[in-house]
């Protein structure tokens, strides 16, 4: 699984961060999310797809391998 944020679409809502903090977070200068990690843990699977599906902007892709 690979991870990408379209920073340009993010509007810094924060579902990404509630949904898997140890993979998003947000930067406190503009509030645009970014990723703590690209490659997350199997086990975390779950959390990243609703952080995908719960993004208001649609800015959070997720590519399986």
């Amino acid at each position: 699984m690979e991870i990408a944020i379209d920073r340009d679409r993010c509007l810094g809502a924060g579902q990404c961060v509630l949904a898997a903090r140890e993979v998003f977070d947000q930067d406190e200068r503009d509030g645009l999310a970014f990723l703590l990690v690209e490659r997350p843990a199997d086990r975390l699977r779950e959390a990243v797809y609703e952080a995908r599906d719960t993004c208001p902007a649609g800015a959070v892709t997720v590519r399986e391998d």
